[in-house]
């Protein structure tokens, strides 16, 4: 059936509403702090064989646009009127991403056909496991992050599965605060269900069904064309994690963008192997999988904003991804804080397409800071708490249209702050500061976005802080076009006393009483030349707290004294400046990472992947370790074959290896 764009257009409109009034409903309903303030949860509507069409955009997470239920939705054998399927298991169709988010899912029939179904998710604030929270570093096995539920029926033809609710309720550390997250759900799948009933009455069934199917594909046909505007060929970037593992050493995630015609291939070749720890990011190897679209379409939507957000988007996208790696891991590999590597993953991807777009695209996000939550006892009631105390999030990237946003932005900004007052009511802690990091955007002709800095005291005792994605503190945000890298992010305990103490990456410590935390993400990177940015922008940087007068002098060149700037003696020392001022390459990764490629350049890190590929998967993170160890801290490795020499050391320590090597081969 042939629908007009005029019909087209408003139909888009009332399906985008439709799925609008779910995430409404949800937000106004829900109990945890994390789903009713942070907003970390998804709506959306998609066809019966699960392609999201409609997609809220003003609330809620912006990451799942691409999101396509089909294999769990097959996973289901009936479908009734009145049902609600349920899953939080990431090796279950590859939808639920980390245990902690809960996806569902309902059919919606019409005159007794099946139409589409409206699906959407939270983020538990817990789900029991090892650790509060569910989610941590340290944890190597899916089997500790908590209860893990396939695709079922917690609603049959409207009566609740009392069975399966019981099971998980009992395995949490907040029963009646995941169940008042679920009724939540439950209320938006019904009013996304009526929401449709409202414009299938409008246009009919027929219309329905074919302009679902065409809204695909008009996304497609917008994205076909704005890659066919992006230069042809290979564009290859990589950037590192501080840690694989607890107390590891950094995990590399590699990409080559491959632009031909109006079609784009991620080869993600290169990737460090799949890890004992929680960061792995479970695609089930599906090219199109969600967490691998979001950086393109993130990219696209800021080429042209007018393009419609749905998975037809993904349709001209294809990946290549290794098995047994970091990103493509094997069960039963922990994966819940698949959130850090999937915010270095969309860095990744920005990095690739800068250089296709120089003139379009911004520097790097910061992405490097926790989302904190509190695990303790309420003194006033003596109840326990479970609860976040809000995401610690950086700034986007300077651009060629201007500066990076302040605090949030790019691939977090959807991350709402929980307000000061309400974490005070809520939660047994003492907020002392909270507010933007001074010198920690990237300096550049526009500025990168600052990060957030927060400063909270225990109240109670046995306080124990998750603070879930900690990253950054080696390998900070990365600047293009001559601008610089942004400042690293840091997690410090008591600090300005004899007790200070350092946490690095450390995502769960206990605390007491009087304990002060002082946590912050990194910045973001600058774009241009530093030496270039508006005199008055950086004297208004002064002034807002932004930047101090020693960044001014040093990285801007600007004198400040008295409450304004010397505009003669800014002059004279830009052109200092300038006269000693090197053009960078390209990207400045800053200091960690300039000193780490010292060793593990791009040649050496190939033959560091050829070899492990090699390897049965369940070995690859050992010899990589082991060879890590070998390397040592040399000043300089010259070329890949001592990397050979130590791996054929250890086939002879390991002659189990060898010999698993040599039946393959034979």
């Amino acid at each position: 059936m042939k629908i007009d764009k005029i019909t087209l257009e408003i139909l888009k409109n009332h399906s985008r509403a439709a799925a609008e009034s779910m995430a409404y409903t949800l937000y106004r309903t829900a109990h945890s702090t994390f789903v009713k303030e942070t907003e970390d949860f998804t709506c959306g509507i998609t066809t019966p064989d699960g392609e999201t069409f409609a997609s809220p955009v003003e609330l809620g997470v912006t990451w799942f646009v691409g999101l396509n239920y089909k294999t769990v939705i097959e996973m289901i054998g009936e479908y009734e009127e009145g049902d609600i399927c349920i899953t939080n298991d990431p090796y279950s169709g590859h939808v639920s991403t980390h245990s902690p988010d809960m996806h569902c899912w309902k059919p919606v029939f019409f005159g007794g056909e099946l139409v589409c179904f409206v699906v959407g998710h939270i983020h538990n604030t817990d789900v029991g496991g090892a650790v509060p929270a569910s989610i941590s570093r340290t944890l190597s096995e899916i089997h500790q992050e908590g209860i893990r539920i396939p695709p079922t029926k917690i609603v049959r033809r409207g009566e609740f599965n009392k069975e399966v609710l019981d099971i998980m309720l009992t395995n949490v550390r907040m029963p009646e605060q995941n169940w008042g997250d679920l009724k939540a759900q439950i209320a938006a799948m019904n009013t996304g269900e009526r929401r449709v009933h409202e414009i299938i009455n409008k246009f009919g069934v027929d219309v329905f069904k074919a302009g679902i199917q065409d809204l695909l594909s008009y996304a497609e046909a917008q994205v076909r064309s704005i890659i066919s505007d992006l230069p042809d060929g290979n564009y290859f970037f990589a950037d590192y994690m501080d840690e694989d593992s607890e107390d590891g050493y950094p995990c590399r995630l590699a990409l080559t963008l491959i632009i031909s015609g109006d079609s784009i291939t991620l080869d993600f070749t290169g990737s460090d192997p799949q890890i004992e720890s929680s960061i792995n990011i479970p695609t089930g190897g599906q090219e199109r999988h969600a967490l691998l679209m979001v950086g393109v379409i993130y990219i696209l939507y800021s080429l042209d904003p007018k393009l419609f957000l749905n998975a037809g988007v993904c349709r001209a996208i294809g990946s290549i991804l290794p098995e047994g790696t970091v990103i493509n891991p094997a069960f039963p590999a922990a994966v819940g804080l698949r959130t850090l590597s999937v915010q270095r993953l969309m860095g990744l991807i920005f990095g690739a397409f800068v250089q296709a777009a120089p003139e379009k695209l911004p520097a790097s996000p910061a992405s490097g800071g926790p989302i904190m939550n509190v695990n303790t006892i309420d003194n006033r009631t003596g109840r326990r708490v479970v609860a976040a105390v809000g995401p610690i999030t950086g700034g986007a990237g300077g651009s060629p249209l201007g500066d990076g946003t302040e605090g949030s932005g790019a691939n977090s900004s959807f991350l709402k702050n929980t307000p000061v007052e309400i974490n005070e009511i809520e939660v047994p802690i003492k907020i002392k500061r909270y507010g933007l990091a001074k010198d920690s955007g990237g300096a550049g002709k526009y500025r990168g976005g600052t990060a957030i800095e927060m400063w909270f005291e225990a109240l109670a005792p046995n306080t124990r802080v998750t603070a879930r994605n900690m990253d950054r503190t080696r390998f900070t945000s990365w600047g293009v076009q001559n601008g610089r890298a942004g400042a690293p992010s840091y997690f410090l305990l008591n600090p300005n006393t004899n007790a200070e103490r350092n946490l690095g990456n450390l995502d769960f410590i206990k605390i007491g009483p009087g304990d002060v935390v002082h946590v912050a993400s990194g910045g973001a990177g600058g774009w241009g030349n530093p030496l270039e940015r508006d005199i008055d922008a950086v004297f208004q940087d002064v002034k807002r707290g932004f930047v101090s007068q020693k960044s001014a002098l040093e990285d801007y060149g600007v004198v400040i004294s008295n409450e304004s700037y010397d505009l003669e003696a800014t002059e004279k020392r830009r052109s200092e400046l300038m006269n000693s001022f090197a053009d960078n390459d390209f990207f400045d990764y800053g200091v960690g990472r300039v000193e780490y490629e010292k060793i593990w350049n791009k040649a050496n890190y190939d033959t560091l992947t050829k070899i492990l590929a090699r390897i049965p998967i369940h070995w690859r993170f050992f010899i990589k370790h082991r060879i890590f160890e070998m390397v040592g801290n040399q000043e300089t490795l010259d070329s890949g074959e001592k990397i050979s020499t130590y791996f054929e050391g250890l086939l002879t320590e390991f002659p189990q290896l060898e010999e698993t090597l040599r039946k393959e081969t034979d």
